[in-house]
């Protein structure tokens, strides 16, 4: 199957697990603008959906590879953008949105 760039499952080959996507960490302070920051870069890369449960894992979905491979990703950008100590209180949330969701609580 072939997914088109406007498809949210597209990873273009310049996409990887050590892409920063917004350069300042978050140390817990200034929420609002790093959450701003982040909007937008996935808003840009397309992978929006992935936090705001607009696509969700289903186990019957015929895309079940590609979406656990973009929510993968989209998981290890927003983990690269945390200090230590808050990137090891999300590490185990199994989707983006449920790591989304925890931060903003």
């Amino acid at each position: 199957m072939t997914i088109d760039s406007s498809n949210p499952f597209y990873l273009h080959s310049y996409d990887h697990p050590g892409m920063i996507l917004v350069s300042k960490f978050f140390d817990g302070n200034s929420f609002g603008a790093r959450k701003r920051a982040m909007t937008i870069a996935l808003l840009a890369k397309n992978k929006l959906i992935f936090i705001n449960s607009t696509v969700t894992m289903l186990a019957n979905q015929p895309h079940l590879a590609y979406w656990k491979r973009c929510n993968d990703m989209v998981i290890l950008w927003t983990l690269n953008t945390l200090n230590h100590d808050i990137r090891d209180s999300v590490l185990y949330a199994e989707t983006a949105q449920i790591l989304w969701n925890e931060l903003n609580s």
